[in-house]
């Protein structure tokens, strides 16, 4: 764009400019009209490429904007559900299971499988390989090129599938950087890499002052499980549910629809996991408005006593910096909302 000012007097405001990145001159005169107008809204500035797009607009327009993480399509989304975010209280639940469907397993990992892109989600017949092959060229092609710490496109790609192998997984940095045959303060930065471009999510452990023996690490999940399943050769849903790795991509699925239920809401996501040095695990806890709410996730379809593993967290709730120890569940695929105790859910995933 040569002549940005004439294209302000050209369009005038609200306006919706798409792919921001291609046209970073705009940026300043953007700026200047916010500055003489002050009305929000007035641009809607969207962009794919995440690296140029966030460095240009936020030193361009800062404290002048609101940021928003799009990630794919929400199971909620798809199955036409009630917003909100996803918190396991007894109202919530109750109201969740009147409008949603109990997804059996076959069609739940059908789902997983798929993943969470809109272009594979609507009416059209797009083929899941060609798309995510394209998908990641592009990724390779332009993003990491962006980058100056990656010189190997194959390299990269071959950690790319390393990490994918992890998903679900708390995160072990010399043995991801083992397989992708690089160094383990690579592996990290790398890894920093997907997570800034939305490829990955750091779930990060919960952290209380009576808690003194959880594992420090976080985990790894690829927020789109479709484009992990690619990487790892998962070629249909039936292979996928049948093999090694189904427990870790329902886990990931899980979380990521919980975070995107928070985040689809304007909220940051708050949650953490614990696993003390015991290797007992708590695979999601919320942290909302004083109260932890924790999570197991299992492919079962009537999973028991894995609330006694929540006994973890009993110490939270005592001294100056207590928390209460809310409503809790285990996401499964039991047939029905179904209450375990006074305090805990069977979860169908479908619920999510």
């Amino acid at each position: 764009m040569t002549e940005p000012g004439l294209f302000l007097q050209r369009y005038k405001p609200p306006l919706l400019i798409d792919e921001i990145q291609m046209a970073p001159k705009l940026l300043p005169y953007i700026k200047m009209y916010v500055d003489g107008h002050g009305n929000n809204g007035d641009f809607w500035l969207t962009g794919s490429h995440a690296f140029d797009l966030m460095e240009n607009v936020t030193e361009s327009l800062a404290g002048r904007i609101a940021i928003v993480h799009l990630l794919g399509f929400s199971h909620a989304e798809v199955a036409g559900l009630g917003a909100g975010a996803f918190v396991p209280e007894e109202k919530f639940l109750l109201q969740r299971a009147q409008e949603a469907e109990i997804l059996p397993m076959r069609d739940l990992f059908g789902q997983i499988w798929r993943g969470s892109m809109p272009a594979l989600n609507n009416a059209s017949e797009q083929d899941w390989n060609n798309y995510y092959s394209s998908y990641v060229q592009t990724f390779l092609q332009r993003d990491v090129r962006a980058l100056t710490q990656v010189n190997d496109e194959l390299q990269f790609y071959r950690f790319l599938c390393a990490a994918a192998s992890y998903t679900g997984s708390m995160i072990n940095y010399a043995a991801l950087a083992k397989e992708a045959e690089i160094t383990a303060p690579t592996a990290k930065q790398w890894l920093k890499v997907l997570a800034a471009a939305g490829l990955v999510y750091l779930l990060e452990p919960f952290m209380h002052p009576n808690l003194k023996y959880g594992v420090k690490a976080p985990k790894v999940y690829f927020t789109d499980t479709g484009l992990a399943a690619y990487l790892l050769r998962w070629s249909n849903a039936e292979i996928l549910e049948a093999g090694a790795m189904s427990s870790s991509f329902l886990e990931t699925w899980a979380v990521m629809e919980i975070y995107k239920s928070f985040s689809n809401c304007g909220q940051i996501p708050p949650l953490g996991y614990y696993r003390d040095f015991n290797s007992r695990e708590v695979e999601l806890v919320l942290n909302v408005d004083g109260s932890i709410h924790p999570l197991a996730i299992r492919k079962s379809s009537s999973p028991v006593k894995e609330t006694k593993k929540f006994d973890i967290l009993r110490p939270v709730i005592e001294g100056e910096r207590a928390l209460k120890l809310g409503a809790g569940g285990v996401i499964c695929f039991a047939n029905d909302l179904l209450p375990i105790d006074a305090r805990n859910w069977y979860i169908p995933a479908g619920l999510l």
